[in-house]
């Protein structure tokens, strides 16, 4: 796989398992979660730039409103992005996720502001995570998780598992994440 490729054309990779051209991007951007993507790398790319920036940031600011998404441009995102569907997702500006993670809507991955956990979550490589779930506190998820729906996690969970429930509760998987997360890049 080519590394010359930009993070947008990675993320929309992921969509389709094509590499695509701008043109073809910008024509995939009819879909609201591809579309949402676009406009918060392109945000996250001229954050440094004071006029552009602003300019971008506006722009990422009405479609977090139009689509439901609470993602914001310091929030450090790894390359193969996806969310799955639009709508009502809330993730915290100093989380990090790692590459080629999935998103479903109704997630919240939010700092805890007091006690044991006080932070922000730090997710690995290659997560999937489903419909309303929610992750929070200073805990670190591994490598190769799928975090089922409607699960509740504040916990660190190791490389190769399955998370489930509330309270959840976790699976060793090597498996984890087979036929959940395709078309992986980097």
């Amino acid at each position: 796989m080519a590394d010359n490729h930009s993070i947008i054309q990675k993320d929309f990779y992921r969509e389709s398992g094509k590499w695509l051209s701008t043109f073809s991007i910008w024509k995939k951007c009819i879909s609201p979660n591809l579309h949402f993507i676009y406009i918060l790398r392109k945000t996250q790319a001229s954050m440094n730039t004071p006029i552009l920036g602003l300019i971008w940031r506006l722009r990422l600011r009405h479609f977090q409103i139009k689509y439901g998404f609470q993602i914001y441009p310091e929030t450090q995102i790894g390359e193969g992005f996806y969310l799955g569907h639009w709508g009502s997702l809330v993730i915290n500006p100093k989380t990090i996720i790692g590459k080629n993670c999935n998103i479903a809507q109704g997630v919240t991955i939010g700092q805890q502001n007091r006690g044991k956990n006080e932070g922000f979550p730090v997710i690995g490589d290659e997560v999937w995570i489903g419909t309303n779930a929610v992750i929070v506190g200073n805990i670190k998820i591994g490598n190769n998780v799928l975090i089922a729906p409607n699960s509740y996690v504040t916990f660190d969970v190791p490389d190769n598992s399955i998370v489930m429930g509330n309270p959840a509760t976790i699976i060793p998987n090597i498996s984890a994440t087979d036929g959940y997360i395709n078309n992986c890049v980097g």
